[in-house]
């Protein structure tokens, strides 16, 4: 029935080995067809209360009850098994298989000793065709947009029955419009009698998708809210215990640099399995400035992020121009050493070496500079003196700079990354997904140091999937469709996010001769 309690969790506790409280007494209930949001900042103990709910964890003490039933799941099958989905935050897909393989990987429709893969297409299209997600689940998941594979993992969880789903972060990749369909979606299973367990930091789609809303700060529970109970500003309290900035554009000057670029890109051309990635791109980030590019994943942000930072290096034709020096040939040492820093997407892949110390993270993009390295050894002096400047400065929650930085928090992990960056010194910034997956607080931090090296005459070129962050931060912005730039905005005060959006998916293209501005203006 609806209204009544399907999970309920009794003063649950989780406390790691090494002593660190993830979840103190946590109370929660969570209603049989609603839609219920979980927030709060990066390490505040969402992760590993889902973790908990979804059988990956156990907790220290305390119950879990699901439909009338104290639990104490093994693993996630259990918790598949018991009725409970997950959609996690990075896709789980094998891209070399079709939909409907994915989909029923592990819990296969038989026929005598083979899998009667006749039935699991009828089964798995009578889903998707239920729940209006036009899909056909013959195609192979690589052929798919970001939404359209989003839409499989949501699938996987309809095919096992699952009548309670955990979305983790499920718009962090899609256009407003590509939202709104999802919300249609969610609404819909919300209908059918399906709870949705909904987490992400974008507090405005929290507030259009949520019945209730519940909030964690620090591992201790701030309760649980009524949707139309709390304004903006009062989950904002909430959540970081503190008022946010009103507003970016306090911090934001605009001294005249004298159109001085920080970095040119002309005539750049690459391919990828044969088709154009990039498709003779041209633009310049000018000193003092921050130019936005929006667009959906894999419309060349990636490939064009590589081939300006020298990851990639000989497969594209084009010049690349930073700092007045033509970049051809040249390595990524040789681009920093011009005054080239990035923050890469990649955090834990590309941002940090996990196991080191967060000491030894502060300075390895700048190692051989002359007040860190002296001759054949480092100064662990200077370097611990920069070290806990740089944690002070940028508030990284740390016992020590010896700590290894995969031990801290996503939030921390981030600001320990655009320290760094900011610590070269740079003239001309990449910053790629600055805030993704981090919590409000870290990411109205990592805005304003960026706005205040623009303030600086750095040039940063920000790439990112939030449109929110997009528009807030960018003085020009870009859009990128199909390797090729589809539209140009040279006041990103006078474009909406819905204009953008319609830019992202292909549906509007601007003349060559309106683009031609984002390398000449």
């Amino acid at each position: 029935m609806i209204g009544d309690t399907i999970l309920k969790l009794d003063k649950v506790t989780k406390v790691y080995p090494n002593g660190t409280v993830a979840n103190r007494d946590i109370n929660m209930e969570f209603e049989k067809g609603e839609i219920h949001s979980i927030v709060g900042e990066n390490g505040a103990g969402k992760s590993t209360l889902m973790k908990m709910i979804f059988g990956i964890e156990s907790p220290s003490s305390g119950t879990i009850t699901y439909k009338g039933q104290e639990v104490h799941f093994q693993s996630s099958l259990d918790a598949i098994k018991a009725g409970i989905g997950m959609v996690h935050q990075h896709f789980m897909l094998i891209n070399s298989f079709s939909i409907v393989d994915n989909i029923i990987l592990g819990d296969e429709p038989t026929s005598g000793a083979f899998i009667d893969r006749k039935e699991a297409t009828r089964i798995t299209q009578e889903v998707s065709d239920k729940y209006n997600f036009e899909l056909d689940v013959t195609a192979k998941v690589s052929s798919l947009s970001v939404a359209k594979k989003q839409k499989v993992e949501i699938l996987k969880t309809l095919y096992r029955n699952a009548e309670l789903i955990i979305l983790d972060e499920p718009t962090s990749v899609l256009t407003p419009q590509e939202t709104e369909k999802l919300f249609v979606q969610l609404r819909q299973f919300k209908e059918q009698g399906h709870t949705i367990l909904f987490i992400s930091h974008k507090l405005e789609e929290v507030k259009a998708i949520s019945d209730r809303i519940s909030v964690i700060r620090n591992g201790v529970s701030k309760g649980t809210y009524r949707n139309e109970e709390l304004t903006m500003e009062q989950l904002t309290n909430l959540i970081i215990g503190r008022d946010l900035e009103s507003d970016l554009e306090q911090f934001k000057t605009h001294e005249d640099f004298n159109n001085e670029k920080a970095m040119i890109v002309n005539d750049l051309y690459m391919e990828r399995n044969g088709k154009p990635a990039l498709n003779k791109i041209s633009f310049a980030v000018k000193k003092g400035e921050i130019l936005g590019i929006a667009g959906v994943e894999g419309n060349g942000q990636l490939d064009l992020i590589r081939c300006i930072t020298g990851l990639e290096k000989t497969a594209y034709t084009g010049k690349i121009t930073i700092c007045g020096k033509d970049t051809t040939g040249m390595n990524i040492k040789g681009r920093r050493d011009l005054g080239m820093a990035y923050i890469p997407e990649d955090r834990m892949g590309d941002g940090i070496a996990g196991p080191l110390p967060i000491s030894d993270n502060m300075i390895s993009t700048y190692y051989t500079r002359d007040d860190v390295n002296k001759g054949m050894f480092m100064d662990n002096k200077a370097i611990d003196r920069i070290s806990d400047e740089l944690i002070e400065t940028f508030a990284v929650k740390a016992e020590n700079n010896k700590v290894s930085i995969d031990s801290l928090s996503g939030g921390n992990i981030q600001k320990v990354v655009v320290a760094r960056e900011y610590n070269t010194h740079p003239k001309f910034m990449i910053a790629e997904q600055p805030t993704h997956g981090i919590d409000i607080g870290s990411a109205e931090f990592v805005h304003h140091k960026l706005i205040e090296l623009r303030n600086e005459g750095v040039g940063i070129l920000l790439v990112s999937a939030d449109l929110n962050e997009v528009m807030d931060l960018s003085d020009r912005i870009i859009v990128l469709f199909d390797g090729e730039i589809a539209g140009y905005f040279p006041n990103a005060r006078t474009v909406t996010d819905q204009q953008l959006g319609m830019y992202m998916l292909g549906a509007s293209h601007q003349t060559e001769e309106e683009i031609g501005g984002a390398l000449n203006d």
